[in-house]
């Protein structure tokens, strides 16, 4: 059964902000937890040690910052929220809708402000020019320190202190004037009332403008597909001020439901937390990254905690993140089946952030996983069956596969760019008309169409019930030299398999330099023997080969978090080249194989030509038969610039 109006004494709102006020005064759910964040601790998290944010609670403290904040700003501004996970975030964001301001919540850099940690939140500030910025007074402390300071960024700091700071617990105070229950000024339906900022997977994060409305109409989709409503329970570590972790703060209140907490940090640091958040309080819902099931089946921990793991009451296991490879899930199903996992709960999913945030999933409550096919490996994201089916898609949500040099759609089989029209696209890319013109605003060939916006990822779909499967981003395509294409994820797949001990999972990036492939592999621990290095490079090469049939040209071996990546995970294959090419990537070592020899020799063969360490500063190898280049780098210091490259 789908859920649309969960009370009949309500119609579904325009406006999300304005369920939490419906809920709040219901008498059922005034007292019901809303949000609840676990705090995790040596034993593991409990439901004595979270706090939690009742409906009614959330309402009254939504409406008393609301009203504190205008008295400071005005219904437009555009402000900057930068305060750290929690339930003080989820106040703020929902705060700000209420009050009509326009808000960007993005994560606090360390207010140091070293390295690059501060180069978003400059992008941030000269993009959006926000009025104010919202944080912690020990934040701003920090920041106006920084000012002061006379070895500061003098960009920064001057848009820095051309922003007024303004702190959570001043705007908590409650003195509130001038509140009138009776009349709501918060962001209308058509007004931008959020600025997004892309993932950065493909490119430098982009700002999109979020309407209330299409953020409205995506979250309700949502609540649909998923078939969430008051009893549903939500369990997300996901960042809550971007993509899905923030959707899922405002689907929660669209449902309903509870939704616990807990920092993208903790996760990383244990990640049995996952775990225990999903049996501790029962979740029937949780959104995670594709990279999170084979990191909890590797890092899980299960007989390490003191809390016992329970997944039987999970109904929708929501994987984000293209690609989904299937081999990846079952893994994951045979580890915790035994411990209650329904196969049937997997919920194989597709987002962006230009549609604002959720498209499709191919999840129905009355198929098994079993029955989901696959695709050269991967899972399919939707169903797109025939208008007459029960079971497809929403009428206002129409995906197509599309031709990216036509323009026309494709026929079913036949990949190319995925293309949406949607009551929940976006308004644009913030300063970027043209831009917005080309992704926001496509056109079908030679049909006087709706708008589409033009996600650049690549698709494919298939088979009677029309499955969409995401092959990958358009952009990362590598074009072979028999003029064939293959997306980088699946070299990185295999090259990942051919040396599970060392390669570090997730953290491999292949990109195509001057017509050669270039693999690029995080190690897990520091390796100094350099038979062993070369041994991995060679059974990269080797395995690369064997099961996709591709020729990698170079092999560099870097050190554990040389590969950028999103908040989300995902490679950034474009920052992972330009770090190559301008010589910041912490290389250990690089292997060259020759561009005409297209012969593997055996490893061990490889073993006994060769007869050498590392440790000693620059260059120690040199070239063996001929075959291949061998460049170690020293352990201690960073190479100024991979010199192999210049080859290429």
């Amino acid at each position: 059964m789908n859920y649309e109006n969960y009370d009949l004494s309500f119609p579904d709102q325009p406006v999300v902000d304005l369920y939490l006020q419906v809920w709040a005064n219901l008498p059922a759910f005034r007292f019901k937890p809303a949000f609840i964040w676990a705090e995790d601790d040596s034993n593991g998290i409990t439901n004595k040690g979270s706090s939690t944010l009742t409906y009614g609670h959330l309402n009254e403290s939504v409406q008393l910052i609301s009203t504190q904040l205008l008295v400071q700003l005005q219904r437009g501004d555009t402000v900057v929220v930068l305060c750290s996970p929690g339930l003080e975030l989820v106040e703020v964001i929902f705060a700000c809708q209420r009050a009509g301001l326009l808000s960007v919540p993005i994560f606090p850099p360390e207010p140091s402000f070293t390295k690059e940690y501060y180069h978003h939140l400059l992008r941030v500030l000269s993009q959006t020019k926000p009025k104010a910025a919202i944080a912690h007074h020990d934040y701003i402390a920090a920041v106006k320190r920084y000012i002061s300071s006379s070895n500061n960024n003098p960009r920064l700091a001057e848009m820095l202190g051309k922003v007024r700071w303004i702190s959570t617990q001043e705007i908590k105070e409650k003195n509130v004037v001038g509140f009138n229950p009776l009349k709501y000024n918060g962001c209308r339906p058509e007004e931008v009332y959020l600025i997004q900022y892309t993932s950065g997977a493909t490119g430098i994060p982009k700002p999109v403008l979020v309407t209330t409305g299409s953020a409205t109409h995506n979250v309700r989709l949502a609540r649909k597909a998923y078939d969430l409503h008051p009893n549903s329970v939500i369990a997300s570590w996901l960042p809550q001020y971007h993509d899905c972790g923030l959707q899922f703060l405002l689907l929660t209140i669209v449902s309903g439901a509870t939704c616990v907490l807990t920092s993208p940090v903790a996760f990383i640091n244990r990640p049995r937390i996952w775990l225990e958040m999903i049996s501790e309080f029962k979740a029937t819902c949780t959104p995670v990254p594709s990279f999170t099931l084979p990191l909890v089946v590797k890092r899980g921990g299960i007989d390490k905690g003191t809390l016992p793991i329970n997944l039987y009451s999970m109904r929708n296991l929501i994987i984000i993140n293209e690609p989904i490879y299937k081999a990846s899930v079952e893994e994951f199903i045979k580890v915790f089946e035994p411990f209650g996992l329904n196969p049937s709960s997997i919920s194989p999913s597709y987002g962006l952030a230009e549609n604002g945030t959720f498209v499709c999933t191919s999840w129905r409550s009355n198929t098994n996983f079993s029955a989901l096919p696959s695709h050269n490996k991967l899972l399919p994201t939707a169903r797109l069956a025939s208008d007459q089916d029960e079971e497809a898609e929403e009428e206002d949500m129409e995906i197509v596969v599309v031709n990216e040099d036509t323009h026309e759609p494709v026929e079913d089989g036949i990949e190319g760019e995925i293309w949406i029209s949607s009551p929940s696209n976006c308004a644009g890319y913030l300063g970027h008309p043209s831009l917005t013109r080309e992704i926001f605003q496509g056109r079908l060939t030679n049909k006087l169409s709706k708008c589409f916006v033009r996600t650049g990822d690549r698709g494919i779909i298939k088979g009677e019930e029309r499955f969409l499967y995401v092959i990958g981003r358009c952009s990362d395509v590598i074009k072979l030299k028999n003029n064939q294409e293959i997306h980088p994820h699946y070299l990185e797949a295999a090259a990942q398999n051919s040396s599970p001990r060392f390669v570090r999972a997730g953290c491999l990036a292949a990109v195509e330099i001057s017509g050669e492939i270039v693999m690029v592999v995080e190690l897990q621990t520091s390796v100094k023997d350099g038979r062993i290095l070369r041994n991995i490079c060679e059974e990269i090469k080797e395995g690369v080969f064997k099961e996709e049939n591709v020729e990698i040209g170079l092999v560099l071996l870097v050190r554990s978090g040389s590969v950028p990546k999103t908040t989300s995970g995902k490679i950034q294959r474009w920052a992972a080249k330009n770090k190559l090419m301008g010589g910041k990537m912490s290389v250990t070592m690089e292997m060259r194989f020759d561009r005409e020899d297209n012969s593997i020799s055996s490893l061990s063969k490889i073993l006994e030509e060769v007869n050498m360490g590392i440790g000693q500063e620059g260059r120690t190898g040199g070239l063996s038969d001929g075959r291949e280049e061998i460049i170690y780098h020293s352990l201690s210091s960073n190479p100024s610039r991979p010199s192999l490259l210049s080859h290429l």
